[in-house]
């Protein structure tokens, strides 16, 4: 026989003792016996045999009936190993190395070595985790590329939420002061103008006016830079009377909000919540406001997102019913905050204003002294109209604190200078964006910087 047909049968020979890895048994058969590299080709027979062996095994064991695992435990793959490493040639259980070895060897249900695939390692030491995806740890979410964007300062939100007006008003007055002029009778009538359309309130502006006129004729104010100084300081004192701190001195407070419709009461009254339960107070929500159909709902939305409890009742129920409700509710709960929430009413409605007389009377009957604050809330961008607002609803109810929305939205923020020089009354809060933290307490200085557009 020659050299050429003797090595072409041992071939055959060793090709028919292999086993066909499509056809590969168990687990680590099916998964290994596809991607084996050319240099275990020359593996001695011996180990094809034990690993077939063991792969029998193996779907013997798969076929046995047991119960099923829970899916709460995890599967964690084996470390992968040493390429260099080689298989055992004995089926004897594989003994464990030194510490100081990387390599690791596995054991099938035979007790036979199993080898890993140099080109599966990677894919072989990854875990395999069943069920729901686990949380991150906390190692992990402390990591910069998971943490969230840091929110930008209270002081850049605002400023951001006046760009608006500080282009409307100050951009205004800066174009008049640039370069070198003359303060002449042509000037001051061009600053007149500016004011009076600012929406900072006409008997604002012609008072402001007329302490320029006065300063500038007694060569107080010679050149538009002291002129622009003047104004700021003028404004940063009207808004300083303004300013105040919110003592909540009863238990319960009792605040009583009341404004026209679309003024942002309801949004304004689930922020409120939303603060004071972060101060560590107990706050209830009264929903009087019975005649708008999704006033209640928008309401409940707010008090589930504050998680703080909510009375309310039917639509169409009595108001003041709805607020006696609350505040005896409030007292049995050992409540620290009281919010009632009214119905829209046009300030120029008198039936409508007699319906928050009402609500204001049963409050007090509920509990003498309340309601302890009567919290007006004001659209600006209803620019002059929200000082006429303001006049009439501190005639009618007596108001006792404001809180100006929608800054961030309009070009008209001028006036709530107007309306603190002419109500003289505490601001509490303002509105410069839509989220919680863009309700915040009112800082005069604060809100002048930002509006001249100063640090």
């Amino acid at each position: 026989m020659s050299t050429v047909k003797a090595e072409a049968e041992k071939n055959s020979e060793n090709e028919g003792s292999k086993p066909d890895p499509k056809k590969g048994g168990g687990l680590f058969g099916r998964l290994f016996g596809r991607g084996r590299r050319e240099q275990d080709e020359e593996r001695p027979a011996e180990t094809d045999q034990i690993e077939a062996g063991a792969a029998a095994d193996q779907d013997r064991a798969e076929l046995k009936e047991e119960p099923p695992k829970s899916r709460e435990s995890a599967v964690t793959a084996p470390t992968a190993v040493n390429k260099s490493e080689t298989v055992a040639e004995s089926a004897d259980p594989v003994t464990e190395k030194d510490d100081s070895e990387t390599r690791q060897k596995f054991k099938d249900s035979s007790g036979s070595a199993v080898k890993i695939p140099a080109e599966l390692e990677t894919e072989a030491s990854q875990p395999v985790i069943t069920g729901t995806e686990p949380a991150l740890s906390p190692e992990v979410e402390a990591t910069p590329e998971t943490e969230p964007q840091k929110q930008k300062g209270l002081f850049s939100r605002l400023k951001n939420g006046l760009a608006k007006t500080r282009k409307q008003f100050v951009g205004t007055l800066d174009n008049l002061f640039y370069g070198e002029k003359e303060i002449d009778e042509e000037f001051l009538e061009e600053l007149e103008e500016i004011l009076l359309t600012s929406d900072l309130g006409v008997k604002t502006s012609y008072r402001l006016f007329a302490q320029i006129e006065e300063k500038v004729s007694h060569k107080e104010l010679e050149n538009p830079s002291h002129l622009r100084a003047f104004l700021q300081s003028e404004i940063g004192t009207i808004l300083k009377g303004s300013e105040a701190a919110w003592e909540l001195d009863n238990k319960p407070y009792v605040i009583m909000t009341i404004g026209v419709n679309g003024v942002g009461k309801t949004t304004t009254i689930g922020k409120l919540a939303s603060i004071f339960s972060k101060q560590k107070k107990k706050v209830v929500l009264g929903a009087a406001d019975t005649f708008r159909a999704a006033a209640v709902e928008q309401l409940t939305v707010w008090s589930e997102r504050a998680k703080v409890p909510i009375i309310k009742q039917n639509m169409g129920a009595d108001p003041a019913a709805v607020a006696f409700d609350t505040v005896q509710s409030a007292v049995k709960r050992n409540a620290d905050v009281v919010i009632i929430d009214t119905a829209g009413r046009l300030h120029t409605k008198v039936n409508l204003m007699d319906e928050l007389k009402k609500i204001q009377r049963v409050l007090g009957k509920a509990l003498p002294g309340a309601p302890h604050e009567v919290l007006l809330v004001l659209d600006a961008n209803t620019g002059q109209n929200a000082i006429s607002q303001a006049q009439m609803f501190n005639q009618e109810i007596g108001v006792t604190g404001l809180v100006m929305t929608k800054l961030d939205g309009t070009a008209k923020g001028g006036v709530i200078v107007g309306v603190c020089d002419e109500l003289k009354v505490p601001v509490r809060y303002i509105g410069i964006g839509e989220s919680i933290a863009d309700l915040r307490e009112f800082d005069s200085e604060d809100f002048v910087d930002a509006l001249f557009d100063t640090v």
